[in-house]
């Protein structure tokens, strides 16, 4: 046999085994590319919910001073942080001088007291004239308003709490000589606080007063609250307005935080999908709907609130489709694929 024959039946023999090996897979069916499960969309009735963020601050935060000049602080009777009830001394001034003016405006009164009854008694013997009776009658009411105001500055001596609270700053120290009206001390009023929330005006206007309310605490627990009231006005730059809302067990919140929360609206009926079937890429959300043959079709969805373990689809399915849940996160459009029970998948 020449070279040329060898040749020529090595290009035979390597043609027919391509054509056989093309025949083959022809004649072999597609594989499925993963075994998933699958679920039907479902109407459920779930709140609708508004995200927000603000910040955390007393509900009335009352500035303390007292009402005398140039006395003395004799002590501090608080803490920052220190709970305190209605009443309850919380400074002291120096009240020596005090003392001395109280003693000195009672001896002025008795004295005065004295004259008084004398006069009146000269005016009805007609020993004196009426308007030198009278003067010291006036006398009487003169030192007795000295010495109620020598009193009063005596009790301002004393600053007390005007409410229940707990004490959220302090700016005095014993020794220091005070002034009228300057602030010494700060007090949050019965420890109430309440969430400052931001909104948009298109979220503000779904709100109403007696709404649900619900954060999340520094150490993680939830904390609820309850819309105490809204804003009436936008600000005219951000065109955003404030909701306010009590927090009654505010937890480890403190006023200055700030705060990410909900607030819930009413409840309405909507078509949900379990939350595992969401596949989240390039910013966009999909799912994964089963067609024809075990096809799958990746479909852009809008989503809405969110539930425990499934969520609101606002867009992007009719409601009839079958969606992937299991395996959803390693699919592409148009894979085959082999539908399992979701406890076998």
């Amino acid at each position: 046999m020449t070279a040329f024959d060898l040749r020529a039946l090595l290009a035979l023999s390597c043609g027919l085994l391509l054509a056989a090996c093309g025949s083959d897979q022809a004649a072999s069916p597609s594989t499925p590319s993963l075994s998933v499960s699958v679920a039907e969309p479902a109407m459920q009735t779930l709140p609708r919910r508004i995200a927000a963020s603000g910040s955390i601050a007393a509900w009335e935060e009352v500035v303390l001073g007292v009402e005398l000049s140039g006395q003395r602080v004799a002590s501090v009777e608080v803490e920052v942080g220190d709970v305190v009830e209605k009443g309850q001394p919380l400074l002291r001034l120096d009240t020596r001088t005090l003392a001395m003016e109280l003693r000195q405006a009672e001896a002025n009164l008795k004295v005065a007291s004295a004259n008084a009854r004398r006069g009146e008694r000269l005016r009805r013997e007609q020993l004196v004239a009426a308007s030198e009776a009278e003067q010291l009658i006036a006398g009487e009411i003169t030192a007795r308003a000295q010495a109620e105001n020598a009193r009063l500055r005596m009790e301002f001596a004393t600053l007390r709490a005007p409410h229940d609270g707990v004490i959220s700053a302090r700016n005095v120290q014993p020794g220091q000589v005070i002034t009228a009206g300057a602030e010494l001390l700060r007090m949050i009023r019965d420890q109430r606080l309440e969430w400052r929330a931001e909104l948009p005006e298109a979220a503000l206007v779904q709100i109403e007063e007696g709404m649900p309310v619900r954060l999340q605490a520094p150490d993680g627990q939830p904390v609820e609250g309850t819309v105490r009231t809204i804003s009436p006005g936008l600000d005219s730059r951000s065109r955003t307005g404030t909701v306010f809302a009590d927090l009654p067990d505010p937890g480890g919140l403190r006023a200055g935080m700030y705060a990410a929360g909900e607030i819930e609206l009413a409840e309405r009926e909507v078509r949900t999908v379990p939350a595992a079937a969401i596949v989240e890429r390039d910013g966009y959300r999909y799912l994964f709907v089963l067609g024809e043959g075990d096809v799958v079709a990746q479909r852009r969805v809008e989503l809405g609130a969110r539930s425990g373990d499934v969520v609101e689809v606002t867009e992007g399915l009719q409601g009839d489709e079958r969606v992937v849940v299991e395996g959803a996160g390693f699919l592409a459009d148009g894979d085959l694929v082999r539908v399992v029970a979701a406890s076998e998948g």
